[in-house]
């Protein structure tokens, strides 16, 4: 631990010119000609030529028997509880480390939520802890692959097959990772991926992808996705009209939305090579905080293999956590914690409840603190960000002249 004398926040006294977001939305250069061709071809609209050419690409890279894109990551775990028919008095296991949606997907269907703790050095759930959480009401286990590193899917699938549970993959920070070279989103009964902005390909702003991997579950989806009625077996002339003929939603992700994403994917290499650098390079020049004791940062298990999606380091607790924060913000560097515990949160006691001992979801969340990290990040961005994180532990915050 540092001495007394260099506990106090830190006061910038040098500061560099150089400012640096958390994220932009990654540019590659494709994305517009990709969606020119969308503007000049008004056709495309309505057949959805770049919404089947991503449909059609995860299907082969993830083997899945259908890959349906919607409208953000949410859409698609709210298709995920529908498929699922959850309903009323069913329990849905899952992290309380997650987003909300993670858990809202599955209340809207009038389920209760069962919060497990999460391992610290994943920040995934403890697998070791479901089973004393199954319940006969347990109807799904869901998963969250935090920062794009697999839960240990061995053990999870093994158990959730044993005791007859669906398994829901939330892989909306996964894509491209994977775990004993599975893809992640490849191995639940349905996954769901975000395309978000923050996330390493992206559609734009908002998006989502639902996989389905029951081939039992597929058609259904489809109607699922297209608010309820067969429209998708109309469209490839199986029947002569369509109509409502289930539960649904209007879960279709727009062209344009899609051609971006398209975009992403055919720039997928130099995407995922950048982000990676970056994500090494952070390791390297902080390995000495690492190794003193200072910092803590993402592991990657055996068996796990990340897509460099999130950078973060977690600090001795949340009091120093916030100066870090504080001071990195002085520096012009936006780094935010993330996730606040659901099972803490007015919605999270009302509609679900922790089993088990909080040893480690509130303690470990109150660490966490992301660095920059995104395609178009310069050198320069990142050299700032890595000096005034070194910068904290100088006596009295002051920044060495670089």
């Amino acid at each position: 631990m540092r001495p007394d004398n260099m506990m106090k926040t830190p006061k910038p006294v040098s500061m560099s010119s150089e400012t640096v977001p958390f994220n932009t939305i990654a540019i590659t250069g494709k994305e517009t000609v990709v969606l020119s061709q969308v503007l000049s071809d008004a056709a495309s609209f309505a057949q959805g030529k770049h919404l089947r050419k991503c449909c059609d690409w995860f299907e082969q890279e993830l083997g899945c028997a259908r890959a349906l894109l919607t409208p953000s990551g949410t859409d698609s775990l709210e298709m995920a509880a529908l498929l699922l028919n959850i309903s009323a008095g069913d329990e849905v296991i899952m992290p309380s480390y997650t987003f909300v949606s993670t858990a809202n997907a599955f209340v809207l269907r009038g389920a209760k939520i069962v919060f497990v703790d999460i391992r610290p050095d994943t920040m995934n759930i403890d697998e070791t802890k479901i089973e004393a959480a199954i319940s006969e009401r347990t109807r799904a286990i869901v998963l969250v692959h935090y920062a794009g590193v697999a839960c240990d899917m061995d053990a999870i699938m093994a158990l959730a097959q044993h005791h007859g549970i669906a398994v829901v993959e939330d892989a909306a920070q996964a894509v491209m990772a994977s775990w004993r070279g599975k893809p992640l989103g490849s191995m639940g009964v349905v996954s769901a991926f975000s395309f978000h902005e923050t996330k390493n390909l992206s559609s734009g702003g908002e998006g989502g992808l639902t996989i389905i991997n029951d081939p039992g579950l597929a058609e259904r989806a489809e109607v699922i996705r297209e608010k309820g009625t067969n429209r998708s077996k109309f469209l490839r002339g199986q029947v002569e009209k369509y109509t409502w003929v289930d539960l649904g939603s209007s879960f279709l992700l727009n062209e344009i939305s899609a051609a971006f994403l398209w975009a992403h994917i055919m720039a997928r290499d130099d995407i995922q090579m950048r982000r990676k650098t970056i994500h090494d390079r952070y390791g390297k020049e902080l390995a000495d905080l690492i190794s003193a004791g200072r910092i803590e940062v993402q592991a990657n298990p055996e068996g796990t293999a990340h897509n460099a999606h999130m950078f973060y380091i977690k600090l001795r607790d949340h009091a120093e956590r916030n100066a870090m924060s504080a001071w990195l913000k002085t520096c012009g560097i936006t780094a935010p914690f993330h996730y606040l515990p659901l099972h803490a949160s007015q919605a999270g006691q009302r509609f679900g409840r922790f089993h088990g001992t909080d040893l480690f979801t509130t303690i470990e969340s109150g660490r966490i603190l992301r660095l920059p990290l995104f395609y178009n990040m310069t050198d320069a961005q990142q050299a700032h960000v890595i000096q005034a994180v070194r910068d904290f532990w100088q006596p009295n915050g002051q920044r060495k002249l670089m």
